[in-house]
């Protein structure tokens, strides 16, 4: 028996922004090992795709409309959730968006969306669920989606970096403070590297500015070309938070790479580096 099912099988896993991508991934997975699987996301038909994929598949599943930058939302579909199922093994804070533009350009509108999602959304799911969790009194787990993203600079995705420079660092803190108040919940920070989602597909850019697609249009045909399979991906995810690992890569290499660059630049004290993928893409 792979070592996720074995943890994981037979509890409950709430994955936010579980309609598509990574979130879809990681509620496949989870459905797969035995897990009831409560998918979660703002689109309530592409949530409802993510069930019939994994009830389909011989799995059990529900879906809830979610919008995560809505903390009294969170609270409400916590509070639903443990009076239904009472208990969560799995918590999965995926829920995000990309935003590409550069920082002036990008509207205050598309810039509080990619903040309230992508930041607001995982501090306040956690919020909202860990005193149910602690009253339940059993053992459990929380991934936040982190990114290599947040240990490297790219200007023109400059608010999705920003966000999940922040999830890093409320994901570290979060860890010390179960082990301060010796709390079974084992946090992990996933780092997905390259996987091959719809996150820069051209309609996920509502609200940006219009020179923005050429730039999304890069990204898209990159992690078309070279990323890793989703479902792989999510596999490696579940089995290393299944060993307690607060670290969780889907492509370590890439992670070593990126978060050797960043120690560099800190230790030296140098001014950011522009990648030379951001060069490539403004030349086109």
């Amino acid at each position: 028996m792979a070592r996720d099912a074995e943890v994981f099988g037979g509890g409950v896993a709430v994955v936010t922004g579980a309609g598509s991508g990574i979130g879809a991934g990681i509620a496949r997975r989870a459905g797969q090992i035995g897990m009831t699987v409560i998918v979660a996301d703002i689109n309530e038909q592409a949530a409802a795709g993510t069930v019939d994929e994994i009830t389909s598949a011989g799995g059990k599943a529900e879906a809830w409309k979610l919008d995560v930058s809505r903390p009294e939302e969170l609270d409400r579909f916590a509070e639903q959730v443990f009076a239904r199922h009472g208990e969560v093994r799995l918590l999965i804070n995926n829920a995000g968006i990309e935003t590409v533009g550069y920082t002036w350009e990008v509207p205050t509108a598309r810039w509080e969306a990619t903040l309230n999602i992508n930041v607001h959304g995982v501090i306040h799911g956690v919020r909202a669920f860990v005193p149910h969790i602690i009253a339940s009194g059993k053992e459990a787990w929380i991934g936040n989606l982190s990114s290599v993203g947040a240990f490297g600079h790219m200007p023109a995705q400059t608010a999705y970096t920003v966000t999940k420079h922040a999830v890093q660092a409320f994901s570290e803190c979060l860890y010390l403070e179960m082990e301060l108040k010796n709390l079974p919940i084992h946090v992990s920070s996933i780092v997905p590297g390259m996987l091959r989602t719809n996150i820069f597909n051209a309609e996920a850019g509502e609200g940006e500015p219009a020179n923005a697609q050429a730039h999304r249009r890069a990204m898209f045909e990159m992690m078309r070309d070279y990323g890793m399979d989703l479902d792989e991906g999510c596999r490696l995810f579940l089995e290393q938070m299944a060993e307690n690992k607060f670290w969780v890569h889907s492509q370590p290499e890439m992670s070593e790479q990126i978060i050797g660059g960043r120690i560099r630049f800190l230790q030296d004290q140098i001014p950011p580096i522009m990648p030379d993928l951001a060069r490539q893409i403004a030349a086109d």
